[in-house]
């Protein structure tokens, strides 16, 4: 009877097993053979990894280098979109500060100090207006495509020729924002309701606010700006025509003004004041009021004004008129702070100091007053707040601007509601105020 022999024997673990016994016919001894291969394959464990190793050797190879290889790709395409965001602002400044600009030539140029060029194979296309996306119809902005190819290095295996990848942006220039909400979550944080005309050509509405209404438009209000954009979402839109188009989902646009001191203050150089006729009065601490009747026509002289406590009331009728003039509001005792009401029908023209400490501010709001403290700025046209309304925690209702396009107005406030028609314009170029947003904004 024939033996077996241990085919994992101490002398020699792992040699192929032979045969004691009789012989066979040749093709018997190879079916007995392969009999005994596969049943010593399944069952010993010498020989087993090296043969699965070899076996799978190729898959992880291949795994190893499509790993490699896709890394590679993805730290191309981002150096691409890197570029193409970049060339696509570039563009869209060089576009807004010169329409005869060549835009595919300075499309290249920031390529090219990403080291994209057509000696390593990259094209640049750009187009004005773009060709796909949701700003075709935005004859503003400005489309970079940035393409090259990618080699293969492992993943010939599995395919050959190069791998494009492209980086594509969409930019536009000139935001120049004149109405900024801060608040982060308030729903309608800018809002126009009713029959009320907005009109802003050549500045910008944007909301802070995450909310799905955002900006909001209803009624029959008409709001026309060179860009309306929130963080949220813009509604209304209807209701709104635009030069640079409405941008959802924008980035927070920071306070301008965040880095501006509190002015210090002491004391009350006059109490619960009131006018009914023609004076000139002047800078100093105003406690607990401020109010104007009618048939007053009140000049300040250039400086500081202090509202500490009370409301500044300006009433129909009466006229607040001065040059190099901040208005702060604000609280002594830490409660009742001040508030302000224009009434319809006054006749308000203040304009900011262009140097100095409150450089470019009209209406300064104490940041330590509560979130939502009322400003109603109702003054209608004959209102002209020349400079900054800066109330950074104040609900601001606001109706007003001069006729004409030719002044500086920014309004900054937690949130802006518009309750009658106004005029907003932005010609600051000498008047201290800071510009608001970017020089050019990505919008895809």
């Amino acid at each position: 009877m024939s033996k077996l022999r241990n085919p994992c024997s101490a002398a020699d673990p792992c040699q192929p097993p032979r045969f004691d016994g009789p012989k066979l016919a040749p093709i018997a001894r190879v079916a007995r053979y392969l009999t005994i291969e596969v049943r010593r394959w399944h069952t010993e464990k010498c020989g087993n990894f090296s043969l699965l190793f070899a076996l799978a050797l190729p898959i992880i190879v291949g795994a190893a280098g499509l790993g490699i290889d896709v890394g590679r790709w993805e730290l191309a395409h981002k150096s691409l979109q890197r570029a193409a965001d970049s060339a696509a602002v570039s563009a869209a400044i060089a576009y807004q500060a010169n329409i005869a600009a060549n835009l595919t030539s300075q499309g290249a140029a920031v390529a090219a100090s990403y080291n994209f060029t057509s000696s390593n194979g990259a094209t640049v296309t750009v187009n004005r207006p773009p060709l796909s996306g949701s700003n075709t119809s935005n004859t503003n902005a400005v489309e970079v495509i940035i393409s090259q190819p990618q080699a293969r290095m492992f993943t010939v295996l599995f395919g050959s020729g190069a791998v494009p990848e492209t980086g594509r942006a969409v930019a536009v220039g000139g935001s120049k924002i004149c109405v900024l909400a801060l608040d982060p979550t308030a729903t309608a944080a800018v809002s126009a309701q009713g029959s009320i005309n907005i009109a802003a050509p050549n500045c910008s509405i944007y909301s802070d606010s995450n909310s799905s209404t955002s900006v909001s438009a209803g009624g029959s209000a008409q709001v026309s700006a060179l860009q309306i954009g929130a963080v949220g979402t813009v509604s209304g839109q209807t209701n709104m025509t635009t030069s640079n188009g409405i941008v959802n989902n924008s980035s927070v646009i920071p306070d301008p003004y965040a880095d501006v001191p509190m002015p210090s203050y002491s004391g009350c150089d006059q109490n619960n004041f009131s006018a009914k006729s023609t004076m000139t009065i002047y800078p100093g601490v105003y406690c607990n009021g401020f109010s104007l009747n009618a048939g007053a026509n009140v000049t300040m002289a250039p400086g500081i004004y202090f509202i500490d406590r009370g409301s500044m009331a300006i009433n129909g009728s009466a006229t607040l008129s001065g040059s190099g003039v901040t208005i702060v509001f604000t609280s002594s005792s830490g409660a009742n702070y001040a508030t302000a009401r224009i009434a319809g029908g006054a006749t308000v023209s203040l304009s900011a100091p262009t140097s100095g400490p409150t450089a470019g501010i009209v209406l300064f709001g104490d940041r330590a007053m509560p979130v939502g403290t009322n400003f109603a700025l109702g003054g209608g046209s004959s209102q002209s707040l020349n400079g900054a309304t800066y109330l950074p925690k104040g609900a601001i209702s606001y109706a007003g601007g001069a006729s004409g396009f030719d002044g500086c107005s920014q309004v900054i406030g937690d949130t802006i509601g518009f309750v009658g028609s106004a005029n907003l314009a932005i010609n600051c170029p000498s008047s201290g105020t800071k510009v608001i947003g970017p020089a050019a904004l990505l919008l895809e």
